[in-house]
């Protein structure tokens, strides 16, 4: 009988495993890599480095001085398992994780509904 690979549970609600699977150590389904902290909802912009991908993180700041709120962005790097599909103008669900390289601190959990 076939059995059924094992998948993590991330402890993440609302966030469900690929249906791919992978042997990356880098992936916090089928690996070992922790996610803890931050978890956002961003847009995907560049995917042109290896298993690293290029998105755009939206929000709003609260300036007191008007009091008014303003629009920002940041551009974070995250790594990409390779059991996850996505191309640029992708919303994804991102969670924080350990530096796994200078730049890299999250990782890609699943496209967002």
């Amino acid at each position: 009988m076939g059995q059924k690979p094992a998948v993590r549970d991330i402890g993440i609600p609302g966030v469900k495993p690929p249906e791919k699977t992978c042997n990356d150590p880098l992936c916090p389904w089928h690996g070992k890599l922790p996610v803890r902290g931050q978890v956002m909802r961003v847009r995907v912009v560049k995917l042109k480095m290896h298993r690293t991908a290029v998105v755009e993180h939206e929000y709003l700041y609260y300036d007191k001085k008007y009091m008014r709120y303003e629009k920002r962005r940041k551009k974070k790097r995250v790594h990409v398992p390779p059991c996850i599909d996505v191309k640029p103008g992708d919303v994804v669900v991102i969670g924080e994780t350990r530096p796994i390289s200078k730049s890299v601190s999250f990782v890609v959990l699943g496209k967002a509904e």
